[in-house]
């Protein structure tokens, strides 16, 4: 008997909602993005993007429900996003979920976000199964995650400052290429070499498998403002395109080492970032030279949507998890943790 989730997502700016039937068929992913409203002021604004969850999330819902062309007697579980993000926005679909499953009966599953982003490799790849390693990276995560089961993550490595995503978006503003940067960068690149400047990579003799873009930043802005201090022209595109290889070797050099000594045959990336044209071809060719199989959603999966979501909480739904009317937003919670 099959099981039918609706999802909803609310952790940043986009509103969303999903239904999915057995953890990977998709009847209806809707999404609401707030991109241009936050492209006024270069980058989200907390206040503002909660407010548009309450306004758009019962329209998103409604919409989703018709497009999957599902009635409430056909769903079995409500999904919600808990954390992390940002609390005003998720406390908006925490609520609205809490407020759907009391009113219409249905259990109600709290998911991770970055759970939600890693879940979003099965949509599209009915066989791909833990044990694997995954590359999560995003605005405000750069996480290398050991999937041992379905609910069950080991964090390898973690970012120590900057997020690659966050990391994309202050460049993107420093070369006057504006929000969200990432896509933008990507785009520019195509045009620039990605040899022509020599900004740093940082590997941690510590933590192997652990990153940091704070000096890679901070090279970049320096070489900026080192062409302008001596009034030399720098050429953007090659700006973006060495930059952003800087990023990717770093991400894939760490990820295929961690895979190996995982001892996976699978290598995964998720988040925002795994849109990235030149990362999902560095890890391709980079699985290929080391045996693995390289695995990676659609980018409609890879950026904010419930989709993911449904699917995280199909795999919960199925191990037993349910929340009570205590479920609450949790805007620093931990991959692998329950609250």
């Amino acid at each position: 008997m099959s099981t039918t989730i609706l999802a909803i997502e609310s952790s940043c700016d986009e509103t969303a909602a999903a239904v999915v039937v057995d953890g990977h068929i998709v009847k209806s992913n809707t999404i609401y993005s707030q991109i241009d409203l936050h492209t006024l002021y270069g980058g989200v604004v907390p206040e503002i993007a909660s407010r548009k969850h309450v306004e758009k999330m019962n329209q998103v819902i409604r919409t989703s429900l018709a497009e999957a062309d599902v009635t409430w007697n056909d769903i079995d579980a409500i999904a919600v996003t808990y954390g992390p993000g940002l609390v005003g926005a998720l406390l908006v679909g925490v609520s609205e979920a809490k407020a759907l499953a009391y009113a219409k009966k249905k259990p109600l599953v709290g998911v991770h976000h970055i759970e939600g982003h890693i879940a979003a490799n099965y949509i599209e790849n009915p066989d791909l199964k833990p044990p694997f390693m995954c590359m999560v990276a995003s605005g405000g995560h750069s996480h290398l995650v050991y999937v041992k089961d379905y609910n069950s993550f080991e964090i390898v490595g973690r970012t120590r400052d900057d997020a690659a995503g966050e990391a994309f978006d202050k460049v993107a503003r420093a070369i006057d290429l504006g929000y969200p940067g990432g896509p933008k960068v990507d785009k520019l690149a195509k045009e620039g070499n990605p040899e022509a400047i020599a900004f740093p990579r940082a590997f941690m003799e510590d933590a192997p498998y652990d990153f940091s873009f704070s000096g890679l930043k901070s090279a970049v802005l320096n070489y900026l403002n080192q062409c302008e201090m001596k009034n030399i022209e720098y050429n953007r595109a090659d700006v973006a395109a060495s930059f952003q290889k800087a990023v990717v070797d770093v991400l894939t050099d760490n990820s295929v080492r961690a895979a190996k000594a995982y001892d996976c045959t699978s290598l995964a990336l998720a988040g925002g970032v795994a849109a990235n044209s030149a990362l999902r071809e560095a890890m391709k060719n980079a699985c290929e030279k080391n045996g693995l199989t390289f695995y990676h959603p659609s980018p409609i999966y890879c950026t904010d949507n419930a989709a993911m979501i449904g699917v995280a909480g199909y795999h919960a739904y199925q191990s037993g998890v349910r929340d009570g009317w205590n479920l609450n937003a949790v805007p620093n919670l931990k991959i692998g943790e329950r609250r």
